[in-house]
């Protein structure tokens, strides 16, 4: 796909709090990932599937494959935004991908994120892998493809 094609992302934005930083105001690494997963489940949202939805139903949908890459440090106080793409399908994996974008518009770091399809309704113990998402996710995954209005 050319940039021109690229469609228009799913955003979160937020702030860096003191709670997502270190000592020296410097964003922790492991606040990365808690906005990564806000953006995902926001943004399923916002294309028609509330997640609670989807786990009310016994699916869920777990992280299998994850990539950051920090380029620059996100300081407390500054404003970010989220900015996600959903992929086509791999296989089973549903592939994601997230930039952490500055007020400044510089990226201060890209994410690659890999999810899997699991049902649940068996009990504890019993996860099922799905290859075929429900009609519900489906539809969802598909909006969420063809990026924000």
């Amino acid at each position: 796909m050319t940039e021109q094609q690229q469609p228009q992302p799913w955003r979160l934005i937020r702030r860096v709090l003191p709670q997502h930083t270190d000592h020296a105001g410097v964003m922790w690494h492991g606040a990365y990932l808690s906005w990564l997963e806000e953006a995902r489940v926001e943004a399923l949202s916002a294309a028609g599937l509330a997640y609670a939805d989807l786990s009310a139903e016994g699916l869920e949908l777990p992280v299998v494959g994850l990539s950051i890459q920090y380029r620059q440090a996100l300081l407390h106080g500054e404003e970010v935004c989220v900015s996600s793409w959903v992929l086509p399908r791999q296989g089973v994996k549903l592939p994601w991908r997230s930039q952490f974008v500055k007020a400044d518009g510089s990226v201060a770091a890209e994410a690659a994120v890999e999810l899997v399809l699991v049902d649940l309704s068996g009990g504890p113990g019993q996860r099922k892998l799905m290859r075929r998402l429900p009609v519900s996710l489906s539809e969802a995954v598909e909006r969420l493809q063809q990026g924000a209005a």
